[in-house]
């Protein structure tokens, strides 16, 4: 398989990362409603081709849309009222400061879709159900579960429960129905409205780029309903974790707590879960970004009792089995391989046997060598290039941040230029051979490191952060339509 026509990166295209809870709006955080539609407008204004996402799916207490509740639900917290009401399921729209607010309104939707919902309302409804029951019905009965043990861990539960007993899962059916439906209405109403999104931002010309974790939370519906998939023990708990060794990140590696897959038996089943995964994602998305590409190759399997991930070692995967199948169903596989970390030549050959573009991030590129393979004289076109990504520092915090000497190797081979940073780096990223680039929203308003999304290896303080229109420069829409225009993006 090689690089060609057929790929999805078959066009030189530009695009912008920003996750929707870092929209402006009303609440907590960042919605799908007017807020989402007027950035596209902008995308579409600027030449932009692209809007890269985050995972999309319902967080934990520290928010990491890379810890989520489901590889399938979506984030309810992300449904906007707005959008309700003029569905005609709400009288007015309320202002709301918390999920909790906002919850007892969609509550108060669903009753009055009961009562008075039109007729395409309803078939959408009836037909979401039927469509998504494969996961749909356990992770309603695992929220439902949840609230009901107090935001206990599924392996904390009454063994009938910890166990899918179903006697017990018949009785939790019938005592619960009206609070399982009230899940499975949230639910339908956050895939209505993403759908709706992406259908306005595909006529705009604008690309959806999503994102899939490799892993899912121990604390999960998935582990909850597939244990025989991961590496527990007889209660469910996990024997081995993941993470990476230590990196550019972290001295000591990161530590991420997720189960490892059985891949011994995900093969048995024809790695079914993983054709129904990524299935379900390119219904949602045309381009899929899978976080930590090189565990199709190894998983850095920590002991569970370890309280750092120095000492864990590699274990080989079914990668190559697993792409082969999802070839057989995807040509091209719309997925861009996340090869950052500690990339082996068995890594890249996994990568490049199946043609799969990988990332390359310009942050990295001003240490070492003329020979550093994310200095843009190096780019290769199949490849998604990046100023920086959720990960790093803002590319303006970044110059700061660096050594006098540093700062002057990136100076000089960006050949002193007149625009000052972060512009800068965008210009030599629309210039690269690579044929995506993306710019996370915070360099387009040229923003410093308080407006940092994530600091790997920290659990506090991390993907809150939140743009305003106003911070937005006047000239920035015509400035990213005019480099587009140049560099035939």
């Amino acid at each position: 398989m090689s690089d060609s026509a057929h790929s999805p990166l078959a066009s030189r295209r530009a695009g912008i990362l920003l996750h929707p809870t870092s929209l402006p709006g009303p609440g907590a955080c960042g919605e799908l409603g007017p807020e989402a539609y007027r950035f596209v407008d902008f995308l579409a204004a600027s030449g932009q081709k692209v809007w890269q996402v985050l995972p999309m799916g319902p967080t934990h207490e520290d928010r990491s849309p890379y810890q989520s509740y489901s590889a399938f639900a979506g984030d309810q917290e992300l449904i906007s009222l707005q959008l309700l009401h003029d569905w005609g399921l709400l009288e007015h729209v309320p202002e709301i400061s918390s999920f909790g607010e906002k919850r007892s309104h969609i509550k108060e939707a669903f009753e009055i879709f009961q009562h008075h919902g039109d007729e395409i309302l309803r078939h959408d409804w009836e037909r979401f159900k039927e469509e998504n029951s494969y996961w749909l019905d356990d992770y309603a009965r695992f929220c439902v579960l949840k609230q009901s043990h107090r935001d206990k861990c599924w392996t904390q539960w009454p063994a009938t429960l910890r166990n899918r007993n179903p006697d017990a899962l018949n009785e939790l059916d019938r005592l619960e129905k009206e609070r399982l439906d009230l899940e499975c209405f949230e639910q339908f109403l956050f895939f209505r409205q993403w759908r709706q999104l992406k259908h306005y931002a595909n006529e705009q010309g604008v690309s959806i780029f999503g994102d899939l974790p490799i892993f899912v939370a121990h604390d999960s519906a998935d582990v909850w309903v597939r244990r025989d998939y991961f590496k527990l023990d007889a209660e469910g708990e996990p024997t081995v974790i993941a993470g990476v060794p230590p990196d550019y990140f972290s001295e000591t590696g990161q530590r991420w707590g997720n189960p490892l897959y059985d891949w011994e038996q995900m093969a048995q089943d024809d790695y079914s879960w993983w054709l129904q995964r990524l299935g379900f994602q390119l219904e949602l998305f045309d381009l899929v970004r899978i976080d930590h590409f090189r565990g199709f190759e190894a998983c850095w399997e920590i002991p569970v009792d370890e309280d750092t991930a120095i000492n864990g070692h590699w274990v080989k995967v079914h990668g190559e089995a697993l792409f082969e199948r999802l070839h057989e169903h995807l040509d091209p596989l719309p997925i861009v391989a996340e090869d950052l970390g500690i990339i082996t030549h068995e890594v890249e050959a996994l990568r490049d046997q199946f043609a799969l573009p990988g990332m390359k991030i310009l942050h990295f590129a001003f240490s070492g060598n003329a020979d550093n393979p994310y200095l843009p004289h190096n780019h290769i076109a199949n490849s998604v290039l990046y100023t920086g990504t959720h990960d790093n520092d803002t590319t303006l915090g970044w110059f700061i941040s660096l050594d006098d000497h540093s700062r002057a190797y990136a100076d000089e081979y960006l050949g002193h230029p007149a625009e000052e940073m972060p512009w800068s780096l965008i210009r030599s990223a629309y210039s690269s051979i690579s044929r995506l680039v993306m710019v996370p929203m915070q360099d387009i308003l040229e923003l410093g490191s308080d407006a940092r999304m994530n600091i790997p290896g920290t659990t506090e303080g991390n993907w809150l952060w939140r743009f305003q229109w106003e911070q937005l420069n006047a000239e920035a829409s015509g400035r990213l339509h005019h480099l587009t225009t140049m560099y035939q993006r």
